[in-house]
Parts: structure tokens; sequence; C-alpha cells
């Protein structure tokens, strides 16, 4: 059902499968176990943090429901799961000064010609420069780019498409991938060898760790989604809407894009002193 109705993507699923397979292990066939069984969770999963046993959770909410619709139970007893109170994690965000030493050093690496310092330089130009995903950057296909349209076709989570614009800097280092990446007869805009054909987000992120500390930059600090969550925060920064932002960023909630509004706190802070009447003042004109 996840896959087919709700378009799942491959890593949701299996992590659904991990959590519905540890929870049967602890208390048995999930569409006959009673109440009091499904309660016992709560203590099967002590030690684990609030936002894992939310996760569990949520999934066995989302089984019991369909076990519920299917027939296969004739009670949902999800109410004897934990609800754990869970405060999101604000994102970590790259300033300006990394982003542009991360960029500096991409470009002088680039101006060498080597297909890998080119395709890395593209690379980050669209994940700080379109706030793409990994899973989304690394499997585009080689036409999810038109030659003479700003704008990129994304197949995002659950399946959901959107089309994200391409600054003329990423427009400018994709041709300059595309001269050097071969004969152009992959499907794929960044073709590997590997079994996907594709290249995995375990390079991906290898890659950016190495231009991390080649820049002078904390690796730990620096990775795909880090860039997306620069990209998003310094739109707000720009003046960016929060509705256009969600849009960019393929987010189904308008909630999971106000988390950069927290990010971006020190800026309000700064907009309302600056412009608001009480702010200004005793000389200003709303005093």
């Amino acid at each position: 059902m996840l896959a087919s109705e709700r378009g799942a993507a491959a890593n949701t699923l299996a992590a659904y499968a991990r959590d519905l397979a540890g929870a049967e292990e602890a208390i048995g066939d999930l569409a006959s176990a009673p109440r009091a069984k499904v309660a016992r969770l709560s203590s099967e999963w002590s030690a684990l943090a609030p936002s894992t046993v939310a996760r569990k959770a949520s999934a066995l909410r989302q089984f019991f429901g369909f076990a519920l619709d299917e027939g296969w139970r004739s009670d949902d007893p999800s109410g004897a799961l934990p609800a754990p109170r869970t405060r999101r994690p604000l994102p970590r965000v790259l300033g300006h000064d990394a982003v542009e030493a991360l960029f500096e050093t991409a470009e002088c690496e680039a101006e060498s010609g080597k297909a890998e310092a080119v395709r890395l330089l593209a690379l980050i130009e669209l994940l700080y420069g379109s706030g793409l995903r990994a899973s989304e950057l690394v499997s585009l296909p080689a036409n999810a780019v038109p030659r003479d349209a700003p704008l990129i076709t994304v197949t995002g989570k659950g399946g959901q498409a959107r089309m994200v614009p391409v600054s003329e800097r990423a427009a400018e280092a994709l041709a300059r991938w595309r001269a050097v990446c071969g004969d152009g007869t992959s499907r794929f805009l960044f073709p590997s060898r590997g079994r996907s054909g594709h290249l995995t987000r375990v390079r991906l992120f290898q890659l950016l760790k190495g231009l991390a500390v080649r820049a002078g930059l904390d690796p730990a600090g620096v990775s795909p989604h880090v860039l997306r969550h620069a990209f998003a925060t310094h739109l707000l920064e720009g003046g960016a809407d929060l509705r256009v932002l969600q849009t960019l960023l393929g987010h189904a909630d308008i909630a999971t894009t106000q988390i950069y509004t927290h990010v971006d706190a020190a800026r309000l802070v700064e907009l309302v002193n600056m412009r608001h009447p009480l702010g200004r003042g005793r000389g200003g004109t709303g005093s």
C-alpha cells in the first residue's frame, strides 16, 4: 500500500519494514496482538530516544489502521502505543563564509578540467542553488535539465514532481559537466558504473566531506542536507516567502518548512527592531 498508493521511497519502505519486524519480534503477530501486548512496547522501547520511539509508534499506528481497513483486525490498539513528546531539532546551517569557502575551493579545482572536479562543482551548485535532496540530485535523469530553460524537473518524496529554478551559475556548471562526462548515453545526469547506474548518496556524502577538508572546514558540519538547509535559510534571509520556499523544497506540509523561521530568528528580531514603530526610538515616525 505504501509503495503503490503513497509512492513511498525505497528508504521509507525499508524503515517501515524494520520497525514492523522489530515490533513483531517483541510481541508476536501484529495482526492479532491484543492491546495488552501492544502496550508492552513502551517498556521494550524505554531505552530509545523519543524521536526513535515516535517513528516506530507512527509505523505501527499506520499498520494497525491498515489492518483494520483490510479486516485483519476488528479493533485498533494504537491507543496503547507510547506517544513521546519530541522536539524537532533545528537544522545545522553553513554560514555565508563557509559556503563561499566551499565554492571557492570547488571552482578552483574545476579549473583543472578534470571530470571529477567539474562534476563536484555541478553537484554543489544544485545542492545549494536549487535546494535538492541528496537522493533527488544523484538520481536526476539526463533530460531533467533542459538546455534552454531555467527550471529543473525533480521527483521527490512520494513520487511527487516539482519544478525548481536553476541559477545561471548552476547552468554554467552543468554545461561544463556535460562537456566532459562522456558519450552521453547514460540516462542519468551523474552516471556511475554501480548497480543503480548513478552516483550514490554515500559517494556524494564522501565527496562533500573531502571538499570541506580541502576548504579548511570541519567535515562534520558539511553534508548534502546541510547545504539544502543553507539554501532554505539564506533564501529566507533574502526575503523569500515561506510558501514559495515550501514549494521549492518539496515539503508536503508547511509546518516542515516553518522550522527555518526558527533558524532565522536573529534576522526576524533585527527586522522588528528596525521596522516596528516601537523599535525605532522616540524620534521615529511611529513614536
